[in-house]
């Protein structure tokens, strides 16, 4: 009988299905890069989603994130996520979490419980807690690397944190876990050198916080290719 992932299951076959719908997968951070982690992650049959931001969707999301519409501008993005993989797959079971993952709040996580860790967020001090956590339970992580700033999607690579280069992001997370002696964390970082945005007069007179240039294509792609390796690892395809 004919169902969402019968063309799916004409290359990972029935018992990779199971394994796929059995599985949990948590995701922090639902933006541009996590939120087409989830897209393709609830396309590829995977049953059951930690979704975890604390953000709402902003207008100028709309350029690359798959959230991001006008007509959700102003909504909790887990909220949005919850109701986006459950018109794709009714039947998976969707957890969601209004929170920024920090090291102040891991211990509300029971990483016991994930059998793949999606690490989408910004800071570095809570890349680095998630690494621990995943490390400690025994449970696979990957980790997005730098996504801003750049134009050529298909210069992106999946390594190890330690063979990295180019990415400042990465040099500085090789730094903090070689500190911690977390010897290895799969990534996926980007080759291109980080661009120069060109400011306008509004972000020139408010420098709040560094403010990033960003394309549709570019932090997808470095989703998928994350989604990719999370269906294979699962499905032991490595």
């Amino acid at each position: 009988m004919l169902n969402e992932f019968s063309r799916t299951e004409l290359l990972i076959g029935e018992e990779g299905m199971k394994r796929l719908e059995n599985a949990r997968v948590a995701i922090f951070g639902i933006g541009g890069v996590g939120g087409h982690v989830m897209e393709a992650l609830a396309r590829s049959g995977i049953g059951n989603l930690d979704v975890i931001d604390d953000d709402t969707v902003s207008v100028t999301n709309i350029n690359r994130q798959i959230l991001a519409t006008q007509k959700t501008v102003g909504r909790y993005k887990t909220d949005v996520a919850k109701e986006r993989i459950l018109e794709i797959n009714p039947k998976a079971c969707v957890f969601t979490h209004k929170t920024f993952f920090l090291p102040e709040n891991a211990d509300q996580f029971d990483f016991t419980k994930y059998d793949y860790v999606v690490d989408a967020i910004d800071t570095v001090s809570g890349k680095i807690c998630l690494a621990e956590r995943a490390q400690k339970a025994g449970v696979p992580i990957i980790s997005s690397m730098g996504a801003g700033n750049k134009m050529n999607p298909a210069a992106f690579q999946v390594a190890d944190i330690y063979e990295t280069s180019v990415c400042p992001l990465a040099k500085v997370m090789r730094r903090e876990l070689k500190k911690r002696e977390i010897k290895k964390l799969k990534v996926v970082y980007s080759q291109e050198k980080p661009l120069v945005p060109r400011e306008s007069e509004e972000q020139m007179t408010s420098r709040l916080r560094q403010i990033q240039g960003s394309v549709a294509f570019v932090p997808s792609v470095a989703g998928l290719i994350i989604a990719g390796e999370v269906v294979k690892d699962l499905l032991n395809w490595n």
